[in-house]
């Protein structure tokens, strides 16, 4: 069989790294490959890494057929899936997968939800409404604490990777992806223009804290003081105090004016 490498799947892999690839090549030629390659069609979905090495090196391997798979979402979601239950990925990478996921979920029933016919028009009096059936997980994803909760990530934490992911430069998302800044850095440092995200990222991790820093504190600076009220020893605002004496004044002149009338009657 001519196995097909969609690199669309395999964008799906963080890249080994140097060390890792080498670790994995060396178990595979000491031990052979144990595992089977996992294949849709002739599609490989899992195993790319493997796959590379054993045909550098002619090494036999065994491939494995996934009944599941109806089409490519369910091949994409697989994958996410058993990539969510790694544990060496980073914060950023579960959560760039879980986002991934939701994005295919939402696009799914888009388009469930356009080919359903319209409801006929009910000829009886509707019934009491029924209880609603439970949202499926895929369905929950919708909401930001389902989806932080899929990728182990708090909301915050994902709100901020799709601050990254929407307004950072490719160079800042790199740091993040290598470790070299933090998620709550690099959400602050992705409010900067785009040139100088690239260079904050050129110059290396203290850069970049420094950066988020200096985005900390200008946003520190530029909200609003709270407005303060000026208040008597009885708390009541200065305003009022003062209408309550201009109407005390106007009271003790008229009081003063009906004792005049007063005593010009008893003459």
């Amino acid at each position: 069989m001519d196995i097909v490498v969609k690199e669309e799947l395999k964008a799906y892999i963080d890249p080994l790294t140097p060390d890792e690839h080498a670790a994995l090549e060396r178990s595979l030629l000491a031990e052979g490959c144990r595992d089977a390659l996992v294949l849709w069609g002739n599609v490989l979905v899992d195993g790319h890494n493997r796959y590379g090495i054993c045909r550098q090196h002619g090494l036999p391997f065994q491939t494995v057929q996934n009944p599941r798979f109806q089409s490519i979402e369910d091949v994409q979601l697989w994958m996410i899936d058993q990539h969510l239950g790694r544990r060496s990925l980073s914060d950023f990478q579960r959560g760039e997968l879980a986002l991934r996921k939701r994005a295919i979920v939402a696009e799914r029933r888009a388009r469930a939800a356009a080919a359903a016919p319209e409801p006929a028009a009910p000829e009886a009096p509707a019934a009491p409404e029924a209880t609603p059936a439970p949202v499926s997980p895929q369905e929950a994803l919708a909401t930001r604490e389902a989806l932080a909760k899929a990728a182990r990530l708090s909301s915050n934490q994902v709100q901020q990777i799709e601050k990254i992911q929407k307004q950072g430069a490719p160079e800042l998302v790199s740091a993040v992806k290598a470790g070299m800044v933090s998620l709550n850095a690099a959400a602050a440092v992705a409010s900067l223009p785009a040139e100088e995200q690239v260079a904050a990222a050129a110059a290396g991790a203290e850069e970049l804290k420094q950066a988020a820093k200096r985005v900390r504190e200008a946003k520190r600076k530029a909200a609003p003081a709270p407005v303060e009220t000026t208040e008597s020893a009885e708390g009541a605002p200065a305003d009022s105090i003062e209408a309550l004496r201009r109407r005390v004044a106007e009271l003790e002149a008229e009081n003063a004016a009906l004792r005049r009338e007063l005593q010009a009657l008893r003459g």
